[in-house]
């Protein structure tokens, strides 16, 4: 169960918060959210299966490929402010926002490729129907991932919609929010080293919220 959470742990953020809603009731956006999402998985998975073969040989080929990837369909930059939560982001310096949206991005798409080689799966399963959101310009996707032995595990697309286009913001995979989980392994971090912003930022990695995950499921 647990490479399905680093599969899906490069998209995520706690959905609610700090920024506010936006109107955007003026005008149409280019795609659906639901579009979006079946474009995104439908062009991600082409790129592991064009790329995985150099995975031993030059990983960092398959991650660059993969970030370029995710661009179009993941709001980056959104998601590294929500995960360091309202409090830490305004008493953050421009400088140090800008380098932990980096570094989140980056160990994000690191561990997402890594997911990708070892969880084992057989298909996605983009389900129809959308959830009820908080704000009027974010809205939920549902997708079932089926394993090769046949089991599905739900997993819902929080996105959000800005300059016309919708983005992704959040997961919920299994009935886990990973925006929640990794705000509280910031926040965290945050106490456990006085408040250091630096310190934090130069030691950030996903791995620890999703070992602790694994942990919890193998525990279950």
């Amino acid at each position: 169960m647990m490479t399905l959470f680093r599969f899906f742990g490069v998209i995520l953020l706690i959905t609610s918060g700090f920024f506010g809603s936006v109107d955007q009731a003026h005008a149409e956006p280019k795609q659906t959210s639901w579009q979006v999402v079946e474009q995104g998985v439908a062009e991600l998975a082409a790129v592991f299966k064009a790329n995985k073969g150099v995975y031993e040989s030059d990983p960092q080929l398959l991650y660059s490929n993969l970030d370029e990837a995710m661009q179009p369909y993941v709001d980056f930059r959104y998601m590294s402010a929500r995960v360091m939560g309202g409090r830490y982001f305004r008493a953050a310096t421009p400088e140090q926002r800008s380098r932990f949206a980096v570094i989140f991005k980056d160990t994000l798409v690191k561990t997402f490729g890594q997911g990708l080689i070892n969880f084992d799966y057989h298909a996605f399963d983009l389900q129809t129907q959308s959830g009820e959101t908080r704000f009027v310009d974010q809205d939920n996707v549902v997708l079932d991932v089926v394993a090769t032995d046949g089991k599905r595990y739900p997993v819902t697309f929080t996105l959000r919609l800005h300059n016309n286009e919708w983005k992704v913001i959040n997961l919920i995979v299994n009935g886990i929010n990973l925006g929640l989980t990794f705000n509280s392994q910031f926040d965290r971090a945050m106490r456990d080293n006085n408040r250091d912003f630096d310190r934090v930022i130069a030691n950030w990695s996903p791995e620890q919220a999703l070992d602790e995950l694994e942990e919890r499921e193998v525990n279950q």
